[in-house]
């Protein structure tokens, strides 16, 4: 009788009668096939666009260990075939390969990854239909230099603080209150339904800022123009006005 082998990562089980003074090296490739995947962690080099993580019966591959670390140089998204497409499969994952990975074992479903992401991912080895979800984990904001949203950020009705500036190329509406540093909207709008309170409007040639109760207008680093709470209106150079002053 024929070996067989384990559903999902091969462990071979040798047939009746079978392997007569061999069994040895099965047995020790069957528990370091086991070790694999309870503990094993391996590092992925990606490159292309394309990568295939196969599980072999009886072998030790690259699919049958439980954390992977993706790194390498792909040169965009990278889609990770998880192979054969008949195998319930549970990953630890770490990103950090500079792109994006797409792991897909059947046209049920993909799991994405962006670069930086950390996830558990889970193929439940449907075949053809198969499908890949993924449980992520919160990234870690305050030492990432450049997170990135999905999609819209709900506040929950709390704010946002801080002692930075806040920059976008893009339209930034607000309906709540901004309090503390300077805008900086580059080329962009921005458009708020609440109060706006900042110190200083950088608005690419002048910059307004309010001190004390006074508004100051500079350019270069130079205040050209101040309005006091009073109403008073301070100049530096000509005032030319087209109509009744």
């Amino acid at each position: 009788m024929a070996s067989t082998y384990t559903s999902n990562i091969g462990i071979e089980k040798p047939g009746s009668g079978e392997q007569s003074g061999t069994w040895g090296t099965t047995t020790n490739t069957n528990f370091d096939i086991i070790d694999r995947a309870i503990n094993g962690v391996l590092a992925l080099s990606l490159s292309g666009t394309t990568t295939t993580l196969t599980t072999s019966d009886g072998a030790l591959s690259d699919g049958g260990y439980k954390v992977l670390v993706l790194g390498g140089s792909p040169t965009g998204t990278n889609t990770i075939t998880i192979s054969p497409n008949d195998q319930d499969k549970v990953y630890l994952v770490k990103n950090s390969s500079g792109e994006s990975a797409t792991f897909t074992q059947g046209s049920g479903g993909d799991a994405t990854l962006i670069d930086g992401e950390t996830a558990w991912i889970f193929a439940d080895g449907a075949g053809a239909g198969a499908q890949v979800q993924k449980a992520s984990f919160i990234p870690d904001i305050a030492s990432d230099t450049s997170p990135q949203l999905g999609g819209n950020l709900d506040l929950n009705g709390n704010n946002i603080t801080g002692t930075g500036n806040v920059n976008t190329t893009g339209t930034l509406t607000i309906t709540g209150a901004l309090t503390s540093g300077a805008i900086d909207s580059g080329s962009a709008s921005i458009t708020t339904t609440g109060t706006v309170n900042v110190g200083t409007v950088d608005l690419g040639n002048w910059t307004v800022t309010e001190s004390a109760g006074v508004l100051y207008f500079a350019t270069s680093g130079t205040n050209k123009m101040k309005l006091d709470a009073s109403g008073n209106l301070t100049v530096v150079g000509d005032v030319t006005a087209y109509g009744t002053v």
